[in-house]
């Protein structure tokens, strides 16, 4: 397995209307899929550099804003959308959504190649110039700011994981104010046994929804008189948020050309489901260790499964989270 030998660090970078809806469940900040599509995209423009390429890439969010608005009367948020081209009325014409969202985001990505150190600095300007002429989850990257808070910086990393720690403990500091996102699959384990020991014969759908919504309970202890009982919402510990992590087939995998209207008639197509998973939104500073909040893919092409995890907690194995194949 390759070693991360450093990581690139891209801060601050301004997105214009990245895609806000990214799974058919949900809609906000853009998949852990965008980010690691984004880097792997920035890779292939980095060949001629690099040979062994780049591992996990880190996501850290500064500033989030969905571009809605609730219209008169209505207690509920609306897409702004452009609706062009108008019909030859003047009307606008019948669209599919689009939901849009300017955000501000830093991403430390692995590396896992070894650049000299005379070069490193260089280095980082050449991925910074390459990921601005990019589009990230959809949206337009915006030209970089002046001064040194907004340089790319790489940044070496020791074999030693004591220096590591230190290492990594100087870099979170970088991205603050921000909140970083990870996967609690630890979390949505533990929440299901809880339902499913409670009689309530639950899927794993069911504990991620329960998790995700806000849930009024009428029999919570009240704080000023734990004897009695109140109406109230049921707290969790976390910013919980349920994140679209991936794919899963749902037909074989069909020849290049064999479906008709397919966008691309020479690569094979398969239909697919969005995966979901449940994920946190921490503080930087409450990460231990960077590198196990890097976002990864992985395929099971067995199974036609694309998937993309982060090894924050290492106690839940793949085979216990839910996403992959149980369905209700």
């Amino acid at each position: 397995m390759n070693r991360t030998n450093a990581l690139i660090l891209l801060p601050r970078l301004q997105v214009q209307s990245a895609n806000a809806v990214s799974g058919p469940l949900s809609w906000g900040f853009p998949s852990p899929t965008a980010f690691v599509g984004f880097a792997h995209a920035l890779q292939r423009r980095l060949s001629h550099l690099i040979e062994r390429g780049f591992g996990g890439v880190g996501i850290v969010c500064h500033r989030f804003d969905p571009q809605v608005s609730r219209p008169a009367g209505k207690r509920t948020q609306v897409f702004n959308l452009m609706r062009n081209p108008l019909g030859k009325s003047g009307n606008s014409a019948s669209i599919v959504e689009e939901g849009r969202a300017h955000m501000e985001v830093s991403l430390v990505i692995a590396l896992y190649d070894d650049i000299d150190s005379d070069e490193q600095s260089l280095f980082a300007e050449q991925v910074m110039e390459a990921a601005h002429g990019m589009r990230l989850a959809g949206g337009s990257i915006l030209p970089q700011r002046s001064g040194k808070r907004y340089d790319a910086d790489y940044v070496s990393l020791s074999p030693a994981l004591s220096e590591r720690a230190v290492t990594y403990h100087k870099l979170t500091r970088r991205l603050l104010p921000g909140f970083m996102l990870i996967q609690r699959e630890d979390k949505l384990a533990k929440h299901l046994d809880e339902m499913r020991k409670a009689g309530k014969g639950s899927h794993t759908l069911d504990a991620l929804l329960d998790l995700s919504r806000i849930n009024y309970e009428p029999d919570l202890p009240d704080e000023d008189n734990p004897e009695e009982r109140h109406w109230g919402i049921r707290k969790h510990s976390g910013w919980l948020v349920p994140i679209p992590v991936g794919y899963a087939g749902i037909s074989p995998l069909y020849s290049p050309g064999e479906v008709r209207n397919s966008r691309d008639a020479e690569t094979p197509m398969c239909f697919v489901e969005s995966l979901y998973s449940l994920g946190e939104w921490i503080s930087p500073n409450r990460v231990g260790d960077l590198g196990k909040a890097l976002w990864h893919q992985q395929t099971d092409v067995e199974n036609g499964i694309y998937l993309c995890t982060s090894h924050y907690v290492d106690s839940v194995t793949t085979n216990e989270i839910s996403i992959h194949k149980e369905r209700s």
